[in-house]
């Protein structure tokens, strides 16, 4: 016999409380483990391919770390520098910028920008607010990276802690399958497929996308001979998981240094602009459709607003667990819809059926 809907509710309550309880007290302690994995569930498929073709799950996991460690030794060497400069000396360029945009302004509109406007301080303003401030953020940003993960649990723990999930995930799953209540086994199941669906379009999928993207921002750029193209194409990438957002964002960026690198030269600034557009091709037409898919169940809207609770809440290990846990919440809310519509509450009295 089933417990009472009451209980159950109770128990799994308190089970979801204590979660969030150790979210808030362990966020620090525990974000090397959900780091390892998260990294360990995107590259589970990758195993799952390797045991196909006929290789143990030991050597397909060797061979994944193997080449997971060439890619990192690639970037350290030759990409986050390079990232790291050019967004210091963007910071730095910055009011730069600002003056020549007043100066733009001021030629072109006069009238707007006389010595008192408010315009013109607030462009100066803004400026030297950039420019004081943002050595600041990034110094903040590096050193509370720094206290939150030391280059030990950056370089030993987290990729230590991967493996072993990694070569234990399917065992993993098995046993957690094995523990789920038996008179609710196939409901679990069925919602813990539309969950890991969900999370496989979205992380995997639209993580692709933004690699992607990224890359190719970053290089056409450069190669266009955009000041800070790297950094565009990063900033572009990161937030392309949000549609429209990252090229709007990306594009607004790229165009505006563009207008001041190349005004005149309209061949240089179209040719900025026509990398988007292009961008824009391949991942309306391309690699969401083949990557992504048609539907995956986040709203920009609902991973927007859980991306800011979550990170206001438990900070970055938040910020990891946002999307999972919007995941969750979304196929449990279209469940209990699905349950609503097909209960008396809803049908009322009056369905004879």
């Amino acid at each position: 016999m089933a417990y009472p809907v009451k209980d159950q509710f109770k128990y799994w309550s308190i089970a979801i409380v204590a979660l969030l309880v150790v979210l808030w007290f362990l966020g620090d302690v525990i974000l090397p483990f959900v780091l390892g994995g998260a990294i360990a569930y995107l590259l589970d498929p990758i195993a799952d391919r390797f045991e196909r073709l006929g290789l143990s799950r030991i050597v397909s996991v060797g061979i994944i770390t193997l080449l997971a460690a060439l890619i990192f030794i690639l970037l350290v060497l030759l990409v986050i520098p390079t990232l790291i400069q050019q967004t210091a000396a963007l910071i730095d360029t910055a009011p730069d910028l600002f003056n020549q945009l007043q100066t733009f302004l001021t030629e072109r509109f006069p009238q707007l920008l006389d010595a008192d406007s408010t315009i013109r301080q607030q462009l100066i303003t803004i400026g030297e607010s950039i420019q004081s401030k943002g050595g600041d953020v990034v110094n903040g940003v590096v050193s509370s990276a720094l206290g939150l993960i030391n280059v030990v649990i950056l370089l030993v723990v987290v990729p230590v802690v991967a493996f072993y999930l990694l070569l234990d995930w399917d065992n993993m799953t098995a046993k957690i399958d094995d523990m789920l209540p038996r008179d609710h086994v196939d409901v679990v199941r069925r919602l813990a497929s539309q969950i890991d669906n969900t999370l496989a379009s979205f992380i995997r999928g639209q993580g692709t996308v933004c690699l992607i993207l990224g890359s190719y921002y970053a290089v056409a750029l450069m190669l266009a001979g955009l000041n800070f193209g790297l950094v565009v194409g990063f900033v572009a990438g990161l937030i392309s998981f949000i549609p429209y957002v990252g090229a709007l964002v990306g594009g607004a960026l790229a165009i505006g240094l563009a207008l001041f690198q190349f005004w005149g030269d309209w061949l240089s600034i179209g040719l900025v602009a026509g990398i988007f557009a292009v961008g824009q091709f391949l991942e309306g037409n391309i690699l969401t459709p083949k990557l992504v898919g048609n539907s995956i169940g986040l709203h920009p809207v609902w991973l927007i607003f859980a991306l800011s609770v979550f990170g206001s809440l438990f900070g970055f290990v938040g910020m990891l667990v946002a999307v999972p846990v919007a995941a969750v919440i979304g196929v449990l809310a279209r469940y209990a819809i699905e349950q609503y519509k097909d209960s008396r509450l809803y049908r009322g009295l009056s369905d004879a059926e």
